[in-house]
């Protein structure tokens, strides 16, 4: 007997440190787990790999609710494959410079290299609610694959705490398209023609990575210091749209819907080209061309009417109107070779596209900004808000009701290798 528990006291002291050797291997190797998959993370092609995008997602599920089901505090950076360097108190956080339906954007300075940045930051109770998960996780994707075009606006860094997601993006603040549009009534036609150009080489790039903007309008244009285009905002992005493939969401803003999209049918890339014509159409009219305070009346317009061209237009710039907005999709514009038809098109010969693509045309209007700071373009109804205090927050007190949305967006964020980081 007494060899017998001799025997038990021998085994249980073998086990014990089998234990502690393997939990320091363990510890040793999630160690290096963490590294290697920061590595990943920073390498957007390889994130886009299916395998690698299945073990990203993967939840880790550390933060468990107290004992008694009360409030718990997160870290906004609890998963592994979240654990990202960049987060909320890295930034001051100057003024707000726009408000959507999710959350705000807001001029913000890094505090180390003291360089500014837009911060997007939005609500994720709000996207839940509103089931925009999708379209929040489609930005975020377009918007790391766009980051190498001049007239795209890049994304440096995004990561979430327990209520909110943060885009960090390029800091633009030449003002939006339209609030220049409004100012000035119309644009004279080479000011729109460059604006049309920049525009066109823009979508024509989207398309060729298979993806839909869907959402042109001029707020979503942005000029920057010097006076070049910026698009953003890809919340509607479609991805992984073929050349000849359809999709059906009914989305978009409605003086610039395309018919196909009104009539709920399946439609192709060549919305984005209805949505140029509409643009461009506002830049040398100043309306869109089938506008109407009576929503009914205008789309029934979108529908059976003929946009009104009066000749203060050149011939070619009616023509490519014409051509933009021809209802029937399968013989409008861009429908056989997509930007390659509207490039060659008379109305931009006078456009050089080599030089328009490496920023070597001088620009029209270059807004008039004294520095970063200067905010004379955004419209004073954000600027002179408040800036909220919460948004630098490390912990956040987050109920059972809340507790979803903390884990909503597993592999959201994003930063560049360590060593391209806030260039």
């Amino acid at each position: 007997m007494a060899v017998t528990e001799a025997g038990c006291d021998l085994t249980y002291c073998k086990m014990r440190g089998i234990v502690a050797v393997l939990t320091a291997f363990i510890k040793e190797r999630k160690m290096g787990l963490n590294d290697f998959i920061q590595k990943l993370v920073s390498t957007p092609h390889i994130c886009q790999h299916v395998e690698v995008n299945n073990f990203l997602k993967i939840d880790e599920n550390q933060n468990e609710e107290d004992e008694d089901g009360g409030p718990m505090c997160l870290n906004p950076r609890s998963s592994l494959a979240e654990d990202f360097q960049t987060k909320p108190c890295d930034f001051d956080y100057l003024k707000i410079i726009g408000k959507g339906s999710f959350g705000k954007v807001l001029l913000a300075r890094h505090k180390e290299t003291a360089k500014y940045y837009a911060v997007k930051v939005l609500q994720k109770k709000i996207i839940l609610k509103k089931k925009e998960q999708k379209h929040i996780m489609a930005e975020r994707s377009v918007l790391m694959k766009n980051i190498k075009h001049p007239f795209l606006v890049g994304l440096h860094y995004c990561f979430q705490t327990a209520d909110k997601l943060y885009f960090v993006l390029d800091y633009v603040n030449g003002g939006e398209l339209f609030y220049h549009l409004q100012r000035e009534r119309i644009f004279l036609e080479p000011r729109a023609r460059f604006y049309a150009a920049e525009i066109a080489s823009a979508l024509g790039y989207l398309h060729s990575l298979h993806i839909v903007y869907r959402d042109l309008k001029p707020e979503n244009i942005l000029l920057d210091s010097q006076g070049h285009i910026v698009l953003t905002d890809f919340g509607l992005c479609k991805e992984g749209l073929e050349p000849n493939g359809t999709t059906t969401t009914f989305c978009g803003t409605p003086e610039y819907l395309a018919p196909e999209v009104l009539q709920k049918q399946a439609y192709d890339r060549t919305v984005d080209w209805w949505c140029l014509g509409s643009v461009l159409y506002e830049m040398l009219y100043g309306l869109p061309p089938f506008y109407s305070r009576n929503t009914a009346e205008m789309y029934n317009n979108i529908l059976h009417k003929a946009p009104v061209l009066k000749p203060n237009v050149s011939n070619a710039g009616r023509e490519l109107l014409e051509g933009l907005l021809q209802k029937d999709c399968t013989k409008r514009l861009g429908a056989r070779d997509d930007f390659l038809e509207l490039k060659y098109h008379s109305f931009f010969s006078p456009i050089n596209w080599d030089d328009l693509m490496a920023r070597k045309i001088t620009p029209p209007f270059i807004p008039s900004v004294s520095g970063p700071t200067d905010l004379r373009h955004f419209d004073p109804e954000f600027t002179h808000l408040p800036v909220s205090s919460s948004l630098c927050s490390d912990t956040v007190m987050v109920t059972s009701s809340l507790k979803e949305a903390a884990g909503a967006f597993p592999g959201f964020s994003y930063g560049p290798p360590e060593e391209h980081s806030f260039m």
